[in-house]
């Protein structure tokens, strides 16, 4: 690599998706039921083209570069397949998720970034001006740590200019308390925190609904504030579930019979 090369990846921010394979029964399991474990997987499939969309359009207005950071081992093909050019692809296997965080944090930062953001693929309508304002708040001089909390007690996004490891460890994954002790590790090592607005996961039946209001029922998460990503895969994906698979009767909402433009 050549010195200008490393010289503008200091400057910059990669942001890469802790994603997973689209494969049946492995993928968005917890969305299973309402939905079959083939529809599941298509799912993910759609946020995950959602995310690297809205990772190259923040791009044009920020000094950010976006990867996959994915699992399992040996999927890379399939991520070459949907992702669009300008997303890099690193591959993440680790025993545990805090584990996986950390090895994708420290890749990117050893690999030259002077930032880095691990970011969810369950939040398809996450408002690109949340990543912006991320990359932002890390390119100021000083160390510190971001962090997007989720509705559900975790969070979307978590951003780093250093390898704190202790961040990632002694967290009660997949629970209410990841954000809050996530906080109390930043806290330990007296790292102050950029705090971004929360969004929501759709990682279950209730915020599956949360998700099908927001895009075809005019019911926006959020009223205030920045706009919400228009989702257009996902979109499509629903649709198609809502028009011929009856997702409307499955997750009991009295939704229009047809829903395709």
């Amino acid at each position: 690599m050549g010195a200008d090369f490393l010289a503008d990846r200091a400057l910059s921010c990669a942001i890469a998706v802790m994603a997973k394979a689209s494969i049946p029964g492995r993928a968005k399991t917890r969305l299973v039921p309402p939905l079959a474990a083939e529809e599941a997987a298509a799912l993910n499939t759609s946020f995950l083209r959602d995310v690297a969309d809205n990772l190259i359009g923040v791009s044009v207005h920020a000094n950010i570069s976006g990867y996959m950071a994915f699992a399992p081992a040996g999927s890379a093909g399939f991520f070459r397949g949907i992702m669009p050019e300008g997303i890099g692809l690193l591959e993440t296997v680790a025993p545990d998720f805090g584990q996986c965080l950390f090895q994708a944090a420290t890749s990117l930062l050893d690999g030259g970034y002077g930032a880095v953001c691990l970011l969810n693929s369950d939040s398809p309508t996450l408002p690109a001006a949340y990543l912006t304002t991320a990359a932002t708040a890390l390119a100021v001089p000083g160390d510190r740590m971001v962090l997007g909390p989720s509705t559900d007690g975790g969070y979307y996004l978590i951003g780093l200019k250093g390898p704190h490891q202790r961040l990632f460890q002694d967290i009660v994954w997949s629970t209410e308390r990841v954000a809050a002790q996530t906080l109390a590790r930043a806290e330990e090592l007296r790292l102050p925190v950029y705090h971004l607005p929360s969004w929501y996961d759709v990682d279950d039946a209730d915020a599956l609904r949360l998700l099908v209001g927001e895009l075809f029922e005019a019911q926006p998460f959020r009223a205030w504030g920045s706009k919400a990503t228009a989702a257009s895969w996902t979109r499509k994906e629903l649709a198609r579930l809502l028009d011929d698979g009856d997702l409307a009767g499955r997750l009991g909402s009295k939704m229009p019979s047809s829903l395709v433009a």
